[in-house]
């Protein structure tokens, strides 16, 4: 089923506002990372947890969430198709590992967010020491971000199987 002109910008404004949006939260993430990898303030340390905390259950989630969604309507109703171009595959798997990462890594995340609330002095060694971890993390989403939105942007060329059959179903 094909979308409708004016919803099918509805849905491209729409998906273009929640990937962008991902990508700003996994930057201000990573700027919470870094100032707190610069800092040997421990209070900084445990506000910065629970910030990452915050903003990953209430900005990232649910932007990745609404992004991979929003990405499936365009792909399910405009002409690229789900199935018919390589790079709408390799953007939908792309954006779905992210997610799963996404998801799983939040659980750290949350539970370091727990740790630092207990304001336990003993806790400052392990929060410190997982900063690189959520380095590494918001880190490689961000390229991975990056290299799903120029796919999407160049759609480079590259038909499936499937995509070749539906063209050549399609000449007369």
């Amino acid at each position: 089923m094909m979308l409708t002109p004016r919803f099918r910008k509805v849905a491209l404004t729409a998906h273009v506002t929640f990937a962008v949006g991902w990508m700003g939260a996994v930057v201000a993430f990573l700027a919470l990372v870094l100032g707190s990898m610069a800092s040997a303030d421990a209070q900084l340390l445990r506000g910065a947890w629970t910030a990452m905390s915050l903003m990953g259950w209430f900005a990232i989630v649910p932007l990745a969430l609404a992004s991979f969604v929003t990405g499936l309507v365009m792909s399910l109703g405009t002409k690229w198709g789900l199935f018919r171009h390589y790079w709408t595959l390799i953007s939908l798997a792309l954006t779905a590992v992210a997610v799963g990462v996404l998801l799983g890594n939040m659980q750290t995340v949350s539970s370091l967010a727990r740790m630092a609330a207990d304001a336990d002095p003993a806790s400052v060694p392990v929060l410190r020491s997982a900063l690189p971890s959520e380095l590494l993390h918001a880190g490689l989403g961000l390229v991975v971000l990056l290299v799903v939105q120029v796919l999407n942007v160049y759609k480079p060329r590259g038909l499936t199987r499937h995509g070749r059959r539906m063209e050549q179903q399609a000449r007369p």
